[in-house]
């Protein structure tokens, strides 16, 4: 078993869907009777479906109604499966780490009926040790729970993973964790959010980290 995990988001980080998901919640959120500024919804992407629909529309609205609204960003969305596209170098940043010595566990907010698509995305499989969704979890991020999740199936203690991310949500998880938190700018969220969120590293993309492996938290970590 691998000694070191990197565990990774998905959504914004290793496939470029953000936006997907926001113009699909803004549609799912209209037709439900509310009106959702697209910014609005594009800062709270990385949260799952139920703390989304709580988080944006406050205590006010009527939660039975919550069901229904995921239910509609999750056939809008399904509309993308077969057009879902990787970031630039997603799975040679994988393939990379994995020759390294590194367990590649997945941890996102994402559940089982979309996971199939992004990891035909991602085209990596052949060195995705495990993925922990967002049906796996009572809590889903910025909630430690995916996290501690991802590193019960990599076999490795907290100070053994690094996890990289493009969201809020991600870097406190990863903080409340204890795992160094890596950010990535292609998720479109500005690097002082990230920063506050408690990023320890900041990369534009995929392909700029892969790029700096051997400077970054991953290096460090294999030194020891």
């Amino acid at each position: 078993m691998a000694t070191r995990a990197a565990l990774f988001d998905i959504d914004g980080t290793l496939v470029d869907t953000n936006h997907l998901h926001v113009v699909a919640w803004w549609e799912a959120f209209r037709r439900a009777g509310h009106t959702v500024p697209m910014s609005t919804i594009h800062r709270a992407i990385g949260l799952g479906s139920h703390d989304l629909i709580a988080h944006l529309l406050g205590d006010e609205r009527d939660p039975a109604r919550d069901e229904g609204i995921g239910a509609a960003h999750t056939e809008l969305y399904a509309e993308y499966f077969d057009r879902l596209a990787p970031f630039e170098d997603a799975g040679d940043l994988l393939r990379s780490l994995a020759d390294r010595g590194w367990r590649i566990v997945l941890a996102t907010s994402a559940g089982d009926a979309e996971l199939g698509a992004l990891r035909r995305a991602i085209g990596a499989d052949d060195v995705i040790a495990d993925i922990a969704g967002g049906d796996d979890v009572e809590a889903g991020k910025p909630a430690p729970d995916p996290v501690y999740l991802a590193l019960e199936k990599a076999g490795v203690p907290t100070e053994r993973a690094v996890f990289v991310g493009d969201s809020v949500w991600d870097m406190e998880a990863a903080s409340h964790a204890g795992v160094r938190a890596v950010a990535l700018l292609s998720g479109g969220l500005p690097r002082t959010a990230l920063e506050s969120a408690g990023a320890d590293e900041i990369y534009a993309d995929a392909t700029d980290l892969l790029a700096r492996l051997d400077s970054s938290a991953f290096a460090r970590l294999e030194d020891h």
